[in-house]
């Protein structure tokens, strides 16, 4: 087992230094504008990843069997040495989601009696594909969960704000071929998003949404819409949220080279002094050189920020890291 594991380690070397190379050589061929052989490399890059994570599971596998073989009393039954080996080998595929991030310094510049202006950021996101194919449409149905928290580490007692937690069941479709349509796939889910909070502080709602997404060129642009599922005037929390949040919103997306630029844009489509919207711009960018790690800045004004500030416009700077995009 000890020489499997350094030959593990020893390939996982190799291997990142091989993909270095690949990236080095792909951004040289793209800035000769030498574009079609550099997506060849990038589609190179992208097997080799794969090829990569099937082989860690593949070994993380085989030293699992090893253990069991070996280290742990024997179990005659099949399925249960099977299990023990899935759980030695902590195999249950989860994957990034949305952007999962840190952010330090996060600064609101509109005043707020119950907070300081400075604060700590932070988001977890991951999903968990469940079924794949099953309706014959190569789409996936996934259970994604996303956590996204204020933290007041600034402040004397350091107290969590708040978190918001997103449960959501989701399916995603692919649709049509290389440049046939700029329409790309669909995605429809049903979303529960609450703060975990108590008596006047408490927040929730629930919502079946459809995102669609468009590829122009290096643009990507995902329009989404949502319906409020309906809830008992007792049981509502914020019975006028969609006052200020809307029915939908739109996020664009930009890679360039080694960074991303990212825009959300949601508005409730009122007039008479009614108007709400919200806006949120984040850049990721290289790390001190890292491929895993990302430089990160998000500008975002308006309302809806968080749960507990559905109704309050919120002006607010961030910076800090993140380790997806």
């Amino acid at each position: 087992m000890k020489k499997l594991i350094i030959l593990s380690i020893f390939s996982s070397l190799l291997s990142a230094q091989t993909l270095d190379e690949l990236y080095e050589k792909a951004s040289k061929l793209e800035s000769q504008n030498r574009y079609k052989e550099a997506m060849e490399i990038y589609k190179e890059i992208a097997l080799k990843q794969k090829e990569n994570s099937r082989i860690y599971y593949d070994e993380n596998k085989e030293i699992a069997q090893e253990v069991a073989n070996n280290t742990l009393d024997k179990i005659e039954d099949k399925e249960t040495r099977s299990t023990i080996e899935q759980i030695l080998a902590s195999s249950f595929d989860l994957y990034p989601y949305e952007e999962n991030y840190l952010l330090p310094f996060s600064y609101d510049n509109k005043k707020k009696s119950d907070r300081k202006s400075t604060e700590v950021k932070f988001q977890i996101s991951v999903k968990k594909p469940i079924l794949t194919n099953f309706f014959k449409m190569n789409e996936t149905i996934n259970f994604g969960y996303t956590q996204t928290s204020w933290w007041q580490l600034y402040d004397d007692s350091s107290p969590f704000r708040e978190t918001n937690y997103r449960p959501e069941i989701f399916v995603e479709v692919p649709y049509g071929k290389r440049d046939e349509t700029s329409l790309k796939g669909f995605k429809f889910g049903l979303l529960h998003e609450s703060n975990g909070l108590a008596g006047a502080d408490s927040r929730s709602w629930n919502r079946i949404y459809l995102t669609s997404y468009f590829q122009m060129g290096n643009l990507f642009l995902a329009p989404r819409v949502w319906y409020k599922l309906p809830e008992s005037e007792a049981e509502d929390d914020n019975p006028d949220i969609q006052k200020y949040l809307g029915y939908g919103d739109i996020t664009l997306l930009f890679p360039y080279k080694d960074q991303t630029f990212k825009l959300l844009l949601r508005n409730n489509l009122r007039t008479n002094g009614d108007n709400k919207g919200f806006t949120q711009f984040d850049w990721t960018f290289p790390f001190f050189g890292s491929k895993t790690t990302f430089g990160y800045v998000q500008l975002s004004n308006g309302y809806g920020d968080s749960l507990i500030d559905y109704n309050k416009e919120i002006n607010r700077f961030s910076f800090g890291i993140s380790l997806s995009r």
